[in-house]
């Protein structure tokens, strides 16, 4: 039985658990490294990333993260992106953990006060599939490698990207009930 962790140390993680439970996947709190060892998949919620960075070190999940990673697929939204990145455009309190061959600008797409939905195009399996994409001081990928393929856009920046195994996205398609990356993740487990 395949079982998905959610890292449980700060965001909106709760609304990644109903989503797996929606669609009939076990999902587990990933609080510990110990907590790795009985999960398949990770995902890495949105939040605040300075906060998400301190936390990794506390509780010493930095190190076992990125060795889960390099064998287990890992899905990262909004602050969860910013962790999977390479680089982070001027900042030096966030440490990322190198997951995704990317660097992002934080909050790019502007303040709290000016988090909103747009109209986004999702291409999977020579599909076009629009969605909303909800932005709440979301980052922007500004630099990518040619082995990071982009699924989806905002305004010509990636919104979507996939590495390998690793999905991440500026977005938190959590708050809209969506789905389809929740189920990508999974997917890629049962293969």
């Amino acid at each position: 039985m395949t079982n998905i962790g959610v890292l449980e140390l700060q965001g909106n993680y709760a609304l990644h658990h109903k989503i797996f439970f929606d669609l009939g996947i076990n999902s587990k709190g990933v609080k510990l490294p110990k907590d790795l060892d009985s999960v398949d998949g990770l995902v890495i919620p949105g939040g605040e990333s300075t906060t998400m960075s301190l936390l990794l070190d506390r509780f010493r999940l930095r190190k076992p993260i990125i060795d889960f990673a390099k064998e287990n697929p890992i899905m990262g939204t909004c602050a969860g992106l910013i962790m999977m990145a390479k680089k982070i455009e001027n900042e030096s309190k966030v440490v990322p953990l190198d997951i995704l061959d990317i660097t992002v600008n934080r909050n790019a797409y502007g303040r709290q006060i000016m988090s909103n939905k747009v109209p986004i195009n999702l291409e999977l399996n020579n599909e076009s599939i629009c969605i909303d994409a909800t932005l709440i001081r979301a980052p922007k990928i500004t630099a990518l490698s040619d082995n990071v393929m982009v699924l989806s856009k905002i305004k010509n920046s990636p919104a979507v990207v996939l590495q390998g195994m690793h999905l991440g996205m500026s977005f938190h398609p959590e708050l809209d009930g969506l789905t389809i990356f929740h189920e990508i993740l999974f997917n890629s487990l049962s293969k």
